[in-house]
């Protein structure tokens, strides 16, 4: 099995634990990485200050609703970047509302997931993700 760097960028710190918990269960080994906002998100990717020598990530999980730039910002921001758009980018939020689904797609998101509210189905969702981007789809 591959292992792949994984990059979430969740504001809500129990859907951080929830995320990672899922992740670990799994029993793959991939390296986790998770920034807080936007600009982290967008920093981490492009290499900037702290995150100069972080690894580019295979998968993004990406929240909409995040401080200093939303998760529609980062991802129009990626996906109009020749060297990043190549990098998946699963948007993984508590947002169902229509006009954040197509807005996310209009801007080329990978795939748009509701985060369950129960913590049983939501670490099964993450699960299903990585199920999915590691054992599924070949990645560039």
């Amino acid at each position: 099995m591959k292992s792949i760097t994984i990059l979430l960028v969740e504001d809500n710190e129990g859907d951080v634990l929830l995320t990672t918990e899922a992740l670990e269960s799994c029993k793959i080994t991939n390296t986790l990485k998770v920034v807080n906002d936007g600009e982290e998100a967008l920093d981490f990717v492009f290499k900037k200050g702290p995150f100069a020598t972080e690894k580019t990530p295979d998968l993004i999980l990406l929240d909409v609703n995040l401080p200093k730039k939303n998760g529609h910002e980062v991802l129009q921001i990626l996906k109009a970047d020749s060297t990043y758009k190549h990098i998946p980018v699963v948007m993984l939020t508590t947002s169902s509302s229509t006009l954040d689904i197509k807005k996310a797609y209009s801007h080329y998101v990978n795939c748009y997931i509701t985060k369950p509210v129960e913590p049983t189905d939501f670490l099964s969702a993450v699960a299903q993700i990585e199920n999915f981007w590691i054992n599924i789809v070949k990645l560039p």
